[in-house]
C-alpha cells in the first residue's frame, strides 16, 4: 500500500491518499488538490513533488 499525506506538501492540509499503486495515489491527490484547494491546473512539477512524498505503508498481517 502506498500513501501521500497532503500536509507534506500543503501546510495545514490534513487529508491523505492511499492506494495500491503510485499512479492511483497521484490521481487521488490531484483530485483532492482540485476539490479542496481550488487547483484548476496541476503542473508536472507538482505531480513530481507528490511522487517524491509517497511512501510505503507497512501491511498488517
Amino acid at each position: 500500500m502506498k500513501r501521500f499525506d497532503g500536509g507534506s506538501l500543503i501546510p495545514g492540509a490534513t487529508w491523505h491518499a492511499t492506494a495500491e499503486s503510485e499512479a492511483e495515489v497521484v490521481r487521488k491527490a490531484v483530485e483532492k488538490l482540485r476539490a479542496e484547494h481550488g487547483e484548476t491546473e496541476v503542473r508536472p512539477d507538482m505531480v513530481e513533488r507528490i511522487k517524491e512524498r509517497i511512501f510505503d505503508v507497512p501491511t498488517r498481517h
